[in-house]
């Protein structure tokens, strides 16, 4: 549990790999997605979750250059967590009339 843990912890990368689930996506993508994180934040955990090998990023030689981000196989094992933790946190906000 702990080394998991080490892995996604932090209040970003578990987001950006709920965001990235459904697609690949570009580094713009992802900001628009996650408008409260900084640039130097976004750029951080990306290359968190790269070293982790959770994310897969290709860089295309084109003017400019294209950077796609993508899920591997070992970040896909996580979705059903995360849905989970979604099914979850929304029942508990409708049980307790939360708004965030």
């Amino acid at each position: 549990m702990v080394y998991a843990h080490d892995l996604i912890n932090g209040r970003w990368k578990m987001l950006i790999l709920y965001k990235l689930e459904k697609r690949v996506m570009r580094y713009n993508e992802l900001k628009k997605l996650l408008p409260n994180i900084t640039e130097r934040m976004l750029t951080l955990q990306l290359k968190a979750l790269e070293k982790d090998h959770l994310i897969d990023r290709s860089v295309y030689p084109e003017v400019p250059v294209r950077v796609e981000y993508k899920l591997t196989e070992s970040a896909r094992i996580l979705s059903p967590i995360w849905q989970a933790m979604e099914k979850w946190g929304d029942a508990h906000r409708n049980q307790h009339g939360d708004t965030i």
